[in-house]
């Protein structure tokens, strides 16, 4: 299965792509993951996009392509992968459908309302030591504010303020809109409601996927 995972921020998308893992044994393919890689093993790639990264710009398009291409070529994809944090552009999937032979099989978008983006993200607490995630409502530590396993003071992520949170919502659904239609007109496309419990959300992914087992 070549799978695409599409989400705003606080959809869940991180949750749903370790219990796919799980359930199907396929590669995790994150392009933030990939970019890291090729800086800290200093290759071609990853010198020109540290370049990029040092002089406070964004890594080309062409850069990342790049990137996901050779990823995309390592024999452990043989048998599919899920893919998130690319393709983000319209360009960058048509771009991705020249690199797969027939393309993805489906791209999964975890729908999300504002609301919930918002209960979720400014609930979050990080501990700085381990950079284990806690929610104040849903998932909070066993004592107040510090981390169950450092036992130091969790802290609130400069950007899970109420206005910022809003503000990644709003860039995130303008930038993704042209790449959900381009799927969408593929009919590859499906819509999954992230505001569920991440359970039932998964209970739902495994639904869709059901036709490629």
């Amino acid at each position: 299965m070549k799978l695409i995972l599409f989400g705003p921020p606080g959809a869940g998308k991180g949750t749903q792509a370790k219990l796919m893992i799980k359930e199907y044994h396929l590669p995790h393919i994150s392009t933030g993951d990939i970019l890291r890689g090729e800086v800290k093993n200093n290759t071609d790639l990853g010198r020109e996009a540290k370049a990029y990264m040092e002089s406070g710009k964004l890594v080309p398009d062409t850069l990342v392509t790049e990137m996901t291409k050779k990823r995309l070529s390592s024999p452990d994809i043989k048998d599919g992968f899920i893919l998130d944090g690319f393709p983000r552009t319209v360009a960058q999937a048509k771009a991705l459908d020249e690199i797969l032979p027939g393309g993805i099989d489906k791209a999964i978008y975890l729908k999300t309302t504002e609301g919930v983006v918002v209960q979720r993200l400014t609930g979050r607490r990080v501990c700085p030591k381990c950079g284990t995630n806690y929610h104040l409502t849903n998932m909070p530590p066993k004592k107040d504010m510090l981390c169950d396993q450092c036992q130091v003071e969790l802290f609130q992520r400069p950007d899970d303020n109420e206005a910022t949170v809003k503000n990644r919502l709003h860039v995130y659904l303008q930038e993704s809109e042209g790449v959900l239609d381009y799927y969408g007109k593929q009919g590859r496309l499906t819509n999954v409601s992230g505001d569920l419990d991440s359970k039932d959300v998964f209970v739902s992914i495994k639904q869709i996927l059901s036709s490629f087992k």
